[in-house]
């Protein structure tokens, strides 16, 4: 039986959010100790561990079928891939810092300087659109120290809370992008990996949506049901059950989470009670 092959990363936080994410989707993984790969005992795929900034290679070249890794990567690494989806978790951003006691007058500063950083492809295009010429420092890691042992004028780095770089005397003065988790595949998967995936993507969608979204129920008087009903439509219209109290029924509906917020105190002052939000676990449109 034919099996897809997705490569994630080995360690780390980002591997801690991809394997959610199967397991969300329904997927079990048979054998937790992630020093090769691992099979899965309920959907045919096999999850491989790999080195985040390898994944890109191992997919062009058909190694893996699909992977999750940070979109910096596959930018960086410039491979023959189809990024497919965006996944909503390990977000970042691509950042320039330089020390924080340096006056800072824009991109233009940075002609003839010097920037370190792990991702030169990624820098290289952004300056060369910018029209100005740097002398890029490519270093592997511990990119933060590069200005305080005279390497570097300033760096670029990805940046999460941005703590890293004020333990270090650094501060931000550009944020070239803004990076997340991706899932990228082979450009040339066969027939059956891609039903396969098309499978797999069916049920990251309805994780996804369900994050997205919120299931909520409410009671409220039969004379401003119609009023509630144009504050919370829902995906189509809320069910209305009637109550055993006479003249109150009960509405049920899936709102995003934002959308609720936004109406929770139009819902009250049209006499809204006895509101409860639930988390929605899966969600098929």
């Amino acid at each position: 039986m034919s099996k897809l092959k997705i490569a994630v990363q080995k360690s780390g936080r980002l591997s801690e959010k991809s394997l959610d994410l199967l397991k969300n989707c329904g997927i079990k993984l048979q054998n937790g100790g992630r020093i090769l790969k691992a099979s899965t005992s309920n959907f045919p795929i096999e999850v491989l561990f790999l080195r985040d900034d390898d994944i890109p290679q191992y997919v062009e070249q058909g190694i893996a079928d699909i992977g999750i890794l940070g979109q910096n990567e596959v930018w960086e690494k410039q491979k023959r891939v189809n990024e497919l989806k965006p996944l909503g978790f390990a977000g970042c951003r691509l950042s320039i810092a330089i020390p924080k006691g340096n006056a800072y007058t824009g991109i233009s500063s940075f002609e003839g300087k010097r920037i370190a950083t792990s991702y030169p492809n990624i820098l290289s295009n952004y300056f060369q659109k910018a029209g100005v010429n740097v002398a890029i420092e490519e270093i592997g890691g511990s990119v933060e120290i590069a200005p305080g042992i005279g390497l570097a004028d300033g760096i670029m780095d990805i940046v999460s809370t941005g703590s890293t770089l004020l333990m270090n005397g650094l501060k931000e003065v550009e944020t070239i992008a803004k990076s997340e988790a991706v899932l990228i595949s082979n450009q040339a998967l066969s027939p059956k990996k891609t039903a396969l995936l098309d499978q797999l993507l069916f049920r990251i969608n309805a994780v996804q949506q369900s994050k997205e979204n919120k299931y909520i129920l409410l009671n409220a008087p039969n004379t401003q049901l119609a009023t509630i009903t144009k504050i919370l439509p829902g995906m189509k219209s809320p069910t209305v059950l009637p109550l055993a109290e006479k003249g109150w029924s009960s509405l049920h509906s899936v709102i995003r989470e934002d959308d609720f917020w936004n109406s929770i105190d139009q819902l009250k002052t049209a006499g809204a009670e006895g509101i409860l939000v639930v988390p929605v676990e899966k969600m098929i449109l």
